[in-house]
């Protein structure tokens, strides 16, 4: 969960709610400053490169990184005809990327961040189409943005707060993990059979989730997982690897490699209570409601090999 997203304060499906005696908008846009260096590198250049981003959280959207016009390189940004309107912010202005030479010929995405676009190999460099907007008659209230264009996420080659690489979205301050260890009693099983038992699970609390137990190997029927085909990637915790357990797909799942922020579920196997019996101290778990995530895939250019490098 971050500040707009998942079930965070600002979001639609937010769990909370605020003390106050008149209702508010429906919706709520906050802007804040990012206070890091942050740059973006397009067709073996940085196009971008600056200590004074803008953060945009919007409910439903992963934060965005607004930057000042005047610390993008010159000639990066070529106008388009194409214009669109924001319900709350106004007109706004589209922007085909244009820089050095490009490494790979791709199709750009137009998922994340509201924008995507084609990206193409041409003679002299690399663009991409719908790549940066900006708005272009911003209400007083917002002058915050004014003179700043965000750029698309997955229609770039990467993001970077000084010399590493930012994955998936614009770093949310307000998402966080806490990961603790327990001596509680948790019992996973596949009708009769007992497919994981432990005294020593982890519990993974992560803004905005249900708390996830994770359980060592060594506490778990390895020949119950019948590892599947396909990967899922997570800003936050890394790669995570499935498995089936009997009938029921996709029933549980491990990060192998986890980051070394959470390096603690490493190797460890979490089960999803909805799709198997998963009993804490002899309660039954459910899932709560309002666990989907707002969906994006792995960054444009970005292999596995380089998450596990992390």
């Amino acid at each position: 969960m971050g500040l707009a997203w998942q079930q965070g304060p600002l979001a639609t499906r937010s769990v909370g709610q605020f003390l106050v005696a008149e209702p508010l908008p429906e919706r709520l846009l906050f802007a804040e400053p990012l206070r890091r260096r942050m740059r973006v590198r397009f067709g073996d250049q940085w196009v971008a490169d600056s200590e004074d981003v803008v953060l945009l959280h919007e409910p439903g959207h992963y934060p965005v990184a607004y930057f000042p016009l005047a610390e993008v390189r010159p000639g990066v940004l070529v106008p388009e005809e194409r214009t669109t309107t924001h319900r709350e912010l106004g007109p706004t202005a589209w922007f085909t990327v244009r820089a050095g030479d490009a490494r790979a010929q791709r199709a750009g995405d137009a998922g994340a961040q509201r924008a995507g676009g084609a990206q193409a190999q041409r003679a002299g460099g690399a663009q991409a189409q719908r790549a940066a907007w900006q708005y272009t008659d911003l209400p007083e209230h917002a002058a915050v943005l004014r003179d700043r264009v965000a750029f698309a996420w997955r229609a770039m080659d990467a993001f970077y707060e000084e010399d590493d690489r930012i994955v998936g979205h614009a770093a949310d301050m307000y998402h966080r993990n806490d990961i603790r260890h327990s001596s509680r009693h948790l019992v996973v099983r596949d009708g009769d059979r007992i497919v994981a038992e432990t005294h020593r699970p982890v519990v993974l609390y992560e803004s905005g989730f249900a708390p996830r137990w994770y359980v060592p190997r060594e506490d778990v029927d390895s020949s119950a997982l019948a590892p599947v085909d396909g990967q899922t990637f997570c800003p936050y915790k890394g790669l995570a690897s499935y498995y089936d357990i009997g009938q029921r797909k996709r029933a549980a799942w491990s990060y192998l490699e986890a980051w070394p922020e959470v390096a603690r579920v490493s190797g460890f196997v979490s089960f999803e209570p909805d799709l198997i019996d998963v009993h804490l101290d002899g309660t039954k778990l459910a899932l709560e409601s309002g666990q989907a995530v707002t969906p994006h895939g792995i960054d444009r250019g970005l292999d596995p090999d380089e998450l596990l490098r992390r």
